[in-house]
């Protein structure tokens, strides 16, 4: 299952400041009518001239391209070369809209090797890795505060498939969810951090090797000065760029739950 987080602060994927918007801030039966395709269709009248798919995926365009400062029924209206009140005849309004994206871009794929192919080990850890794919793909989920999402078939597929491969564990269930929800808060939390580099990028002008470089002179009195033997006695490439923090730390989680697994198999059987 791939989702997003609350988030405040700076995103840089597409260099937009952040305004945290919340999901499930519409008309929530209206949303689920919408995700779920259960609502009443007119019988009579003109075809329609939109979609509701074309207005949430020019939705999504926009969003990717511009951040949710630059969302609006009126911009994407634009987008799609029609009048702002056309796309009320589809979609109750922004809050709405922004659920049916969210359910969007998070839709699991159809093919069950992306889930890794061996073990509930592989399958979080695919699932951690795509999920900080599609922050990437798509900066301003890190935008949305989805503490209380509203539950399409996308984010219900995501979860079904996930704890399919997961349940042989042998956990509880609401530990199967609560391992679930650290991995996806790791992510996000890493997924941010790489956001906001590339942000600070972008308002300074220095790349992260200019900005560190900089700072060499200083540091090298600094760190020959005798005051921080352990700092000045690091290897040359701690600080460098190729290690993977983000695959060392997802790793250590999984050992974490490799622990617990093994307990729980070792325990007697009630």
């Amino acid at each position: 299952m791939e989702s997003g987080r609350s988030g405040t602060g700076r995103t840089g994927g597409t260099g937009h400041t952040v305004g945290t918007e919340t999901s499930g801030s519409g008309d929530i039966a209206r949303t689920l009518e919408l995700l779920w395709d259960t609502g009443r269709r007119p019988s009579r009248g003109p075809k329609p001239t939109l979609t509701l798919d074309r207005i949430v995926e020019a939705a999504v365009q926009v969003a990717d391209t511009e951040g949710l400062e630059g969302l609006s029924m009126r911009r994407v209206a634009a987008e799609l070369g029609t009048g702002t009140m056309s796309l009320y005849r589809y979609v109750p309004g922004k809050g709405e809209l922004l659920d049916l994206m969210l359910d969007r871009v998070q839709r699991p794929s159809e093919n069950p090797a992306d889930l890794g192919d061996s073990g509930w080990r592989a399958a979080l850890e695919a699932m951690a890795r795509a999920t900080l794919a599609l922050y990437r793909r798509h900066p301003w989920l890190l935008q949305v505060n989805q503490s209380r999402p509203i539950l399409g078939p996308s984010a219900l597929d995501g979860m079904e498939k996930v704890l399919t491969r997961i349940r042989p564990m042998g956990l509880t269930d609401p530990e199967l969810v609560s391992a679930i929800i650290m991995i996806d808060g790791y992510v996000v939390g890493a997924a941010r951090t790489q956001l906001y580099q590339q942000e600070a990028e972008r308002r300074t002008g220095l790349t992260d090797t200019e900005f560190w470089q900089a700072q060499v002179p200083v540091l090298e009195k600094v760190l020959a000065s005798g005051r921080y033997p352990v700092m000045a006695s690091l290897s040359e490439d701690t600080f460098g760029p190729d290690f993977d923090h983000f695959g060392f730390g997802l790793q250590r989680i999984l050992d974490g739950l490799e622990v617990l697994v093994a307990q729980r198999r070792d325990e007697p059987a009630p």
